[in-house]
């Protein structure tokens, strides 16, 4: 019984390529979100459900609350108010409710069956945050300390691009 897997497959590759074809990016963002949720079933599925929640909590959760924050504060005037209405109507969130539906009827499927005894769907055990840390600081732990300098450098960098330099007007206030 691999269907739920292969749902929250086709799921997720549906939702990524909207994301890419979409013009509106608010319904590009609504799409990444099934597409990230979809992604967290599918580790769910395999046996992963650390991944799945850092996939939900970091990802679809505070990454795309960041974006869709953007996309409101990019406000671009008067016109955009009749294309906010646009985005109420129905059609536009016809899509993102119908993947939603196919990834619910996943979960319902998940949550019926003895999935907690009988173990992942695909994978041969499941994966916890303790065996995650072990290999991330053993193993791999030159790259993530490349990884960390990575998302410093990042950092610095979008600060130094972002800081905005003083206009003469508002040297004078």
């Amino acid at each position: 019984m691999m269907w739920p897997f292969y749902l929250m497959a086709l799921v997720a590759i549906v939702s990524t390529v909207r994301v890419v074809t979409n013009a509106n990016p608010v319904h590009a963002l609504l799409s990444l979100i099934v597409s990230l949720l979809a992604v967290a079933g599918m580790f769910m599925i395999v046996g992963a459900p650390f991944a799945g929640a850092l996939e939900i909590i970091v990802y679809a959760g505070a990454i795309m609350v960041l974006f869709v924050f953007v996309v409101m504060m990019l406000n671009l005037g008067q016109h955009t108010v009749e294309q906010e209405r646009k985005w109420l109507t129905s059609s536009a969130w016809a899509y993102p409710a119908l993947m939603s539906f196919l990834m619910g009827l996943a979960l319902v499927w998940m949550l019926g069956s003895d999935y907690t005894t009988a173990g992942p769907v695909m994978g041969t055990q499941v994966v916890g945050p303790k065996a995650v840390g072990t290999a991330l600081f053993t193993h791999y732990l030159l790259l993530v300390e490349v990884a960390a300098m990575l998302l410093l450098a990042a950092l610095v960098a979008a600060f130094h691009l972002g800081k905005r330099e003083p206009s003469a007007k508002e040297e004078k206030e």
